[in-house]
């Protein structure tokens, strides 16, 4: 675990970089930290809208994914886009290429508007957020954290997956125990609802620019 930053080394406005595995709770803890009056800039909205009906994003996926990718009203089928690129890292890096520079960018242009916006607190709420190199971008990294066997029987039951394609989801990311290893706090979501919010109010009181 990382060694949070003093008072001193941050600027007037404090990030933090939320990140976890999938199905690990990281949203339920954004929705806590928005509770507590943080601004949260959701990386997985950006997303949508960077490949909305229209966009330049959306254009790129369609001419290299094809027909097949696309709604009956046009809009990207993230079902069957996420079947594709999956099962296939190739294909996965083919459109993290088309979407990772545009997210980004946009999500850059949130950070300096909550800046000068006089935001005190803003979360940087991002899935990849280390593996992209994204975690730059925070002051102090937070890892909601579960086990494997539990991220993995809550993903099934989620998405309704099937165990293979539920595994193929989550080693597509980086382990949480490697993410744990890159965090300044880590939130243990395997307990209760309950459990988890006291992490996280533990954790917010220590935040020094609040």
């Amino acid at each position: 675990m990382s060694k949070l930053p003093t008072i001193d080394e941050v600027g007037q406005m404090y990030v933090i970089g939320l990140t976890g595995g999938i199905s690990s709770g990281k949203s339920t803890v954004s929705a806590m930290l928005q509770e507590l009056g943080a601004v949260i800039i959701d990386a997985d909205e950006i997303a949508r809208e960077v490949v909305a009906t229209g966009k330049p994003a959306w254009q790129e996926i369609k001419d290299e994914f094809g027909l097949s990718v696309l709604n009956g009203n046009g809009s990207i089928n993230r079902k069957a886009l996420g079947e594709i690129v999956f099962s296939d890292a190739k294909q996965r890096a083919k459109l993290e290429a088309i979407t990772h520079p545009r997210i980004q960018a946009a999500v850059e242009t949130a950070l300096e508007a909550a800046r000068k916006a006089g935001v005190r607190v803003a979360v940087l709420d991002v899935p990849l957020l280390i593996e992209k190199g994204w975690d730059d971008l925070a002051d102090a990294v937070w890892v909601v954290y579960v086990d494997e066997q539990t991220q993995l029987k809550r993903l099934m039951a989620r998405d309704r997956l099937t165990e293979g394609e539920a595994r193929a989801r989550i080693s597509a990311q980086m382990s949480l125990r490697e993410k744990a290893e890159r965090a300044h706090v880590i939130i243990d979501n395997s307990g209760s609802i309950d459990a988890t919010r006291r992490q996280v109010l533990a954790a917010w009181q220590k935040i020094p620019a609040k």
